[in-house]
């Protein structure tokens, strides 16, 4: 019958191991998962990805859980979250669990978003609510949801980035470019194009909500009290205007 007591040499030998590994533990980093896989819109020097981007990190942060945002092309992001395969949509307006079900909203809202229509400064075009764009060619980066739900049937060119957009726009290949008014002017500036601008109309204004997964729903009490309180702080807004203010 083999002994319950190890030998002194197996004693030796299991030392050396345990120091061994810990030498090892000690000269190998500590690499801390995240708490939360974001997914998002890949949309480019865009502030109000910025904005939500801020506001949802510092979320995540005062509930003491590290989070991780990782951008995706089009409608990859809410496949993406809808599936379980990130954890949570950093922002979309509101409704998105009519086509999603499996993603949940948390009601405060962490950023506003308006769509516009961009044109050549020298256009004469008017643009008055989506039926006016009936005639006219239009890009716009795909996955954006309210705009693909209102220009259904048109002429549409769905992009994977505004700076496409604007080069087709700026190229005469479409007529009107539409996106969120400040992605818009903030895109413009990055690219030194000059000559298009925005209607001053716009065609959608809307608050824009973070969505987690039905498998993190757990975390929408705590999740929605933390905006409250950032709301209230007016922490949300500063962000903002910190924002903002580089275009």
């Amino acid at each position: 019958m083999a002994s319950p007591f190890l030998t002194r040499r197996q004693c030796c030998i299991a030392g050396a191991v345990a120091l061994t590994a810990g030498a090892r533990a000690a000269d190998s980093p500590v690499v801390f998962e995240p708490s939360i896989r974001i997914s998002t819109l890949a949309l480019e020097s865009d502030p109000t990805s910025q904005l939500a981007a801020k506001v949802m990190l510092e979320a995540y942060r005062r509930m003491g859980m590290e989070a991780d945002i990782v951008s995706m092309p089009g409608e990859r992001s809410l496949v993406s979250a809808n599936a379980g395969e990130t954890d949570a949509e950093l922002y979309r307006k509101a409704g998105m669990e009519k086509t999603y079900p499996n993603l949940v909203m948390v009601p405060v809202p962490v950023a506003s978003y308006e769509v516009v229509a961009f044109v050549p400064s020298h256009s004469v075009l008017s643009v008055n609510g989506w039926a006016s764009l009936q005639a006219l060619r239009m890009a716009f980066v795909k996955g954006i949801k309210v705009i693909e739900e209102n220009t259904g049937g048109m002429q549409v060119v769905p992009v994977a980035s505004l700076q496409q957009a604007f080069g087709m726009l700026d190229r005469g290949r479409v007529d009107v470019v539409l996106a969120n008014r400040i992605s818009g002017l903030a895109t413009l500036r990055s690219m030194k194009l000059t000559g298009i601008e925005p209607r001053p109309q716009p065609l959608a204004s809307f608050p824009v909500f973070h969505y987690v997964n039905v498998s993190r729903q757990a975390l929408l009490p705590k999740l929605s009290q933390v905006l409250q309180d950032m709301t209230r702080e007016r922490w949300i807004q500063h962000a903002q205007d910190e924002i903002i203010s580089r275009y």
